[in-house]
């Protein structure tokens, strides 16, 4: 249990002075984590919820009591793996957005 203990607590280390990202993250206004945080589109949003939803097992509520219970470590990762995929879809979002105002640009620029 100790050795559990102690590799959880290098997670958790309190060294914050060597760690950029926490101190830019605390830097930033709770308006622009907000908007960090929240999907700009319904399409998104879904894809979350259904990569989320696989990740944890996608039984239906109306038939299931579903109660899952996890370490911290494991929480840790799930949560970790859900920031990707959101940073991934985000990062799609931006570029297909980009290719149709492209597409856009080219289309104007034939006619």
């Amino acid at each position: 249990m100790s050795q559990s203990f102690h590799r959880q607590s290098n997670y958790f280390n309190n060294n914050d002075e060597d760690n950029n990202l926490l101190k830019y993250l605390q830097s930033l206004s709770p308006e622009t984590i907000a908007n960090l945080s929240q999907p700009k589109t319904s399409e998104v949003f879904q894809v979350m919820e259904r990569n989320i939803g696989g990740l944890l097992g996608n039984l239906p509520a109306e038939g299931f009591g579903v109660m899952v219970s996890t370490s911290r470590e494991n929480l840790g990762k799930l949560l970790a793996s859900a920031m990707m995929s959101g940073y991934l879809l985000r990062n799609a979002e931006q570029r297909m957005d980009f290719e149709k105002a492209l597409a856009g640009s080219n289309d104007a620029q034939n006619n």
